[in-house]
């Protein structure tokens, strides 16, 4: 173990943390999201995430932009994020209201049991996957980054960089967003309506089917987000880039306490975290095994998670 390592860079090993715990908190809204509302964890959201990165990707290849090419000015930059992410939660949006059409509601509709859910939702998770592998030919597709990461400012050796608060600061915007969207607008009312008691929610004049379809899409676009976050950070993926992150950010979810949009925002910026730490301390073949150790610890103390409240009772 190296304390002294851990120690002389607990500010870079932050820093890095919170950007990936970032992006791992946006993932995780979409598992927090669909087990808030259907009691159902839907592994699918990987791949929702996943095809995400390859849209971003695909449509910056359409402007111009490839293995060759160099870090484009402001004003290319800007268009290129703006299309990746239009490209990305159109492409992520859509995945995950196919899956809900295609795999979840047959099911729902014949009152299948949870099981059976939970069977779908990793059928159609590697389903998914292997198209895309053998697409791609499961190799890694890539560009250049679009933004150079710049320094802003330095505190004693930890420097911040432009990519980092981007990064961080479009998480907690996003996430905001959907808080003051679930909690303030007439179509989050219904969310938490059908999340808190569903039968009741349909006498009231809730219409679940909607309800669920708007669960899936919101998931969706958040994982378009992410997916574009991911693009600019790493610059590759390839056909099992959602599994790993995937895996993280269903961690996450439960950390913070599944079903609770807050806690999926604090989930991941401390699993971020604390996977960079654990990555200095034991080093980086430990990153995954330490957040999983962590999650057991936490959960035998607090079932629930670190912000265990559901969906349903949620409070602006």
């Amino acid at each position: 173990m190296d304390f002294s390592g851990l120690i002389d860079n607990f500010g870079p090993l932050t820093v890095t943390g919170l950007a990936q715990g970032a992006i791992i908190a946006l993932f995780a809204l979409g598992y927090t999201l669909v087990y808030g509302v259907l009691r159902l964890i839907n592994f699918a959201h990987s791949e929702v995430f996943l095809l995400g990165t390859y849209a971003c990707l695909f449509a910056w290849g359409l402007f111009g932009l490839d293995q060759n090419s160099a870090t484009p000015a402001v004003g290319p930059m800007l268009l290129y994020m703006v299309v990746g992410l239009i490209a990305a939660i159109i492409i992520s949006g859509a995945t995950a209201l196919t899956v809900e059409f295609v795999a979840y509601r047959p099911l729902r509709r014949r009152n299948a049991p949870p099981l059976a859910f939970l069977i779908t939702a990793i059928g159609a998770s590697l389903f998914i996957s292997e198209v895309v592998g053998v697409l791609t030919r499961r190799n890694q597709t890539g560009v250049p980054p679009i933004i150079q990461a710049k320094p802003v400012f330095t505190i004693g050796n930890t420097t911040v960089t432009n990519l980092q608060i981007l990064i961080i600061v479009l998480a907690l915007v996003m996430m905001f967003l959907l808080d003051r969207f679930i909690n303030g607008s007439r179509l989050g009312r219904g969310v938490r309506a059908v999340a808190q008691n569903p039968d009741s929610a349909a006498l009231m004049g809730v219409n679940k089917s909607r309800v669920i379809a708007l669960v899936f899409l919101l998931g969706g676009l958040m994982a378009g987000i992410a997916a574009v976050m991911y693009d600019l950070k790493i610059g590759v993926t390839r056909y099992d880039a959602g599994f790993l992150l995937g895996i993280d950010a269903f961690a996450a979810a439960v950390l913070g306490g599944i079903g609770n949009l807050r806690g999926a925002l604090l989930g991941g910026l401390l699993l971020g975290v604390l996977q960079n730490y654990a990555a200095g301390l034991f080093g980086s073949q430990w990153l995954h095994a330490a957040s999983f150790v962590l999650l057991v610890v936490i959960l035998l103390f607090r079932p629930t998670g670190l912000l265990g409240e559901s969906l349903g009772r949620a409070r602006a």
